[in-house]
Parts: structure tokens; C-alpha cells; sequence
């Protein structure tokens, strides 16, 4: 009835006139699950300011890397990683099917970019699940 202003303050609304057993699980799952929260991104910790990155001296030293999903199937692939340099523009795009795994991730990314150009000496990515987890763990032990 306030709008979509994420789960605690959700849940600090709820709490005034209601209670149920499970009152806060069943807050977070309908925050989790609700299209419009989701959207607008409003149950993510809140980022630090901008700041602009510095412009590479070569090729293949700094690359960023995201994922396009929600994609139809072809065959059984429904995700691309993306990869690209920061200095030349130039991409790889690898194809990967849920569900995948940081190894998966970090195993795609040894075929297609380390072999072809080495590790970078950075990687700017979102704050994706995939990259916060296990992904430099399995990288730097393939």
C-alpha cells in the first residue's frame, strides 16, 4: 500500500498491524519473487559512489565481464558471458546453460580469453553472485 521500498522497511510496516508465524521469511521470499522489486532493484546494498576507472596502456590488461541472460534456449545454451577489453573493445562471447557454476564460468574463461591473451591485471564486473563466490578460487587453481 506504500510502494516497493524493499524488505526492512517493508517488514517495519508489516510489524505495526500484523504478525505471523514465519512473518519475516515470508516477507523476504515475497520481496525476492516480486517483479516490480526486482525491476528496481531496491533489496541490494546500496553502492558506493562512481568513480571513473583509469583508461589501459595495453591490450588484454583490463577487461570487464557480465552475462546476458533470459535469452531463448538454442540447443542447450540460454546464457552468454560476455567478455570485453577495455582498451581495443574487442569481445568474446561464450555461450552457457543453466545451471552453471563458478568453475563452469572460471573454465570458459581459461578456454576462450586466457589462452588467447593471458590474465588480465584487472576485471571489472557487477556484483554478480558468480563473481563474488568461488570464481577466483577456480580460476587461479585451473
Amino acid at each position: 500500500m506504500a510502494g516497493h521500498t524493499g524488505y526492512l522497511k517493508t517488514y517495519q510496516r508489516a510489524k505495526m498491524d500484523f504478525y505471523w508465524s514465519g512473518m519475516k521469511t515470508d516477507i523476504k521470499k515475497w520481496m525476492r519473487e516480486c517483479e516490480m522489486c526486482q525491476t528496481v532493484k531496491y533489496n541490494v546494498l546500496p553502492t558506493g559512489l562512481l568513480q571513473p576507472l583509469p583508461i589501459p596502456e595495453q591490450a588484454w590488461t583490463e577487461i570487464s565481464m557480465d552475462f546476458i541472460e533470459g535469452l531463448p534456449k538454442s540447443k542447450v545454451a540460454s546464457v552468454i558471458l560476455v567478455i570485453v577489453d577495455k582498451f581495443t573493445k574487442y569481445g568474446h562471447f561464450m555461450t552457457l546453460s543453466h545451471p552453471y557454476i563458478a568453475r563452469d564460468v572460471a573454465q570458459v574463461f581459461m578456454d576462450a580469453v586466457f589462452k588467447l591473451n593471458g590474465l588480465p591485471k584487472m576485471l571489472v564486473s557487477d556484483r554478480d553472485p558468480i563473481f563474488r563466490s568461488s570464481f577466483w578460487k577456480d580460476l587461479f587453481e585451473l
